[in-house]
């Protein structure tokens, strides 16, 4: 297990796209683009990245209107997974939210992705439904649990 007394958040930049998609291209079998990514960034969307002695070592992207907030992305490199990092992150992210008064945060959770799914309820989201074939898969289509938390 690495020592993460280095662990730090701060926004995503445009100078940042190449290392994040290094993290992305290692935790997803169907990836946001660079270009999705940039988007976000352009879009004014609340893009941060996880540092580990200035490494970047995972991120995650966090759409907030209309007192609403989405969880659209969030990555750790496996080489740090299972360490509380991503818990951390997703805390950062509905703070983020908190402050932009939103009063409901909403994501999208693959149900094959039970480690992803521990954390969700662990912090307090609840399953309120389901999209029917929402993500890519080797046969076809995924579907995806809806996950909300109230603020």
């Amino acid at each position: 297990m690495n020592n993460h007394q280095q662990i730090d958040f701060r926004q995503m930049t445009a100078e940042d796209l190449n290392a994040v998609m290094k993290v992305e291209l290692d935790v997803y079998p169907f990836p946001w683009t660079k270009g999705i990514l940039g988007d976000c960034i352009r879009t004014g969307y609340d893009c941060w990245v996880i540092t580990d002695q200035q490494k970047i070592i995972g991120h995650g992207v966090l759409s907030v209107a209309a007192g609403e907030s989405h969880l659209l992305n969030l990555a750790v490199s496996p080489d740090y997974q299972g360490q509380g990092i991503g818990r951390q992150m997703l805390a950062h992210l509905m703070d983020i939210a908190r402050v932009k008064s939103a009063d409901m945060i909403l994501l999208e959770v693959r149900p094959s992705n039970k480690a992803a799914i521990h954390i969700y309820e662990s912090t307090g989201f609840n399953e309120i439904g389901c999209r029917k074939a929402y993500y890519p898969a080797p046969n076809g289509k995924e579907d995806a649990l809806l996950f909300a938390c109230q603020l």
